[in-house]
């Protein structure tokens, strides 16, 4: 009997040595496949940027289509040119590279257009139409303007996707954008707003033997379907921070860049270089539009009683400003400013003669009015006495 309980328990013993161990494999191999999830992960994420899943598109495209043409009173469509070399449109070149996870807007565009996550259509001179129909194919497009790329990992026919090497984008040549810009009237508000419709990377490319780069308008990319992506950048737009304190989503929608206006949408489809050739007309063309954008919801509305006296001290400080600045002028001549100071003397005491015979006149008919009452009354009528 007692060899019996002492088998059993050796028994036992063995078992959960055996169990033991089979747990430690087992957590041992949740570890390595944990790690080995994690490190697909971060690679991943690096290869193909932020995560944007598909309540946040459903969300940004539910945003952009809530307003109706009920809703518009007003709308003009503006296309701009932005120049990368100004500084307040730094913040779509820079970095070139990526860094901290930073990364410049092409960069952006063509990671997405690589991994067939993002539509690009054709540039049609003077014309931008949104349908598959000009809906161009990634491979091509990559061909057309000499970028290396090569078929990616799990790519098919129906679903392209291509690798294109860092060193391989473009993003040196990309050095203007064109935007389309859509300024409309909301009565739901009663404001005034300014919507980005288009994105339009253009390549500046010299020829083999130099001289003045010409300019390549690459595909047009509909802002609706990048602001997923833009929303999860953040950039910097000053030197002033070193903080990324907004997204290119932002940037677009609180119209943080500056561009020329090159062309806005009219019946014969001209640029603003065929209506006014000439540089000067040109100029004061684009100024009075801007103008004409920026004051458009201000004239609307009838100014309250504070903005009129506002306006009022304006222009009275302003000519008191010109009074002063008159009186105190000088010519430097001693004979010219005693001629003037005689001048001024002779206009004040014809100014004083003026004001002392007004006053003179005035006062009369007070002595005659005194006059009148100092005469005796009319005797009251007798007919209805008793």
């Amino acid at each position: 009997m007692t060899l019996n309980l002492k088998r059993i328990a050796a028994a036992a013993a063995v078992v959960l040595m055996g169990a033991a161990t089979l747990m430690a494999q087992q957590q041992s191999t949740a570890t390595l496949s944990r790690k080995g999830a994690s490190e697909r992960n971060r690679k991943e994420a690096q290869a193909t940027g932020p995560k944007v899943t598909d309540r946040m598109q459903a969300h940004y495209e539910a945003d952009g289509k809530s307003i109706t043409d009920a809703d518009r009173q007003w709308m003009r469509v503006i296309y701009r040119h932005l120049d990368l070399d100004k500084d307040k449109n730094a913040a779509l070149y820079f970095p070139e590279e990526v860094v901290d996870g930073q990364e410049n807007l092409f960069r952006i565009i063509m990671r997405l257009l690589a991994n067939n996550q993002l539509p690009a259509y054709e540039y049609l001179d003077g014309r931008e139409v949104f349908t598959d129909q000009y809906r161009l194919k990634v491979g091509d497009l990559l061909d057309r303007f000499h970028i290396l790329h090569s078929p990616a990992k799990g790519s098919t026919e129906r679903n392209p996707r291509y690798t294109i090497e860092e060193a391989d984008v473009p993003t040196n040549e990309v050095l203007s954008y064109y935007v389309i810009e859509r300024w409309e009237f909301d009565t739901r508000t009663n404001r005034m707003k300014t919507i980005v419709e288009a994105i339009c990377p253009v390549l500046h490319r010299s020829g083999d033997f130099g001289g003045e780069a010409v300019k390549y308008p690459m595909f047009w990319i509909k802002y609706d379907d990048l602001r997923p992506w833009l929303a999860n950048q953040t950039i910097f737009t000053s030197d002033d921070n070193n903080l990324p304190t907004c997204t290119y989503d932002d940037y677009f929608r609180m119209t943080m860049y500056e561009g020329d206006i090159y062309k806005t949408r009219n019946l014969r489809n001209k640029s603003m270089m065929q209506l006014y050739p000439d540089p000067d007309d040109l100029a004061r063309a684009q100024d009075s539009i801007q103008n004409r954008l920026t004051n458009f919801d201000k004239k609307l509305w009838v100014p309250d009683r504070e903005d009129v006296i506002t306006a009022k001290e304006g222009k009275d400080g302003k000519k008191a400003s010109k009074a002063s600045s008159d009186e105190s002028v000088s010519t430097g001549d001693a004979a010219t400013d005693a001629a003037l100071e005689q001048a001024a003397e002779e206009a004040e005491s014809k100014s004083a003669r003026r004001s002392t015979r007004r006053s003179s006149k005035k006062s009369s008919p007070k002595v005659k009015q005194q006059k009148a009452k100092s005469q005796p009354s009319v005797s009251r009528s007798v007919r209805r006495r008793k």
